[in-house]
């Protein structure tokens, strides 16, 4: 392929939106993700409006860990799931359908699992400490591009991001 035409097609790329399984709300799981090796995403404290949690499940391992943004562990953590890995595994469920989320999980699911606590029932988890601050970074910067003003002039960092309209 020539430069010339390299060039072109990087500035048409788009890549094809997939909407998610089922509608969600996000107050109480503003983001969540398969990225990573991981379901991960953030979680809204229940008691505090100022607090979030980050809350991960590792594809493969099941390895669990639930922290706020600034790495302090989940009081909830003791020997299974907090209520935050279930509220994240529930919109997992709702972004992306039990037979994708249970795939990157690489986890056996049966029929009728619906829910996030019943996925998380099949898992054959362990705690594991990982890292918030990937994850929470990731989010404040989705959450910086809804505070840009509308505008139809490209973005040089959202290059990469999904188009709207069809995709050629």
């Amino acid at each position: 392929m020539a430069d010339v035409d390299r060039a072109a097609w990087r500035r048409r790329s788009a890549v094809r939106v997939v909407p998610p399984a089922q509608p969600r709300k996000l107050a109480k799981v503003p983001f969540v993700e398969l990225a990573d090796g991981r379901l991960q995403g953030v979680v809204s404290s229940g008691s505090d409006i100022e607090r979030v949690y980050v809350s991960s499940v590792t594809s493969g391992s099941h390895a669990y860990h639930c922290s706020t943004n600034n790495n302090r562990p989940c009081g909830g953590l003791r020997g299974a799931p907090c209520k935050h890995l279930h509220a994240l595994a529930d919109e997992a469920l709702l972004q992306y359908g039990i037979d994708r989320v249970a795939r990157y999980l690489r986890v056996e699911v049966e029929a009728g699992v619906d829910t996030g606590a019943g996925l998380l029932r099949r898992l054959d988890a362990r705690h594991e400490a990982t890292p918030a601050a990937v994850v929470f970074s990731r989010f404040l910067r989705h959450l910086a591009y809804l505070e840009l003003p509308g505008s139809t002039a490209p973005l040089p960092e959202l290059h990469w991001f999904p188009a709207t309209g069809a995709v050629r």
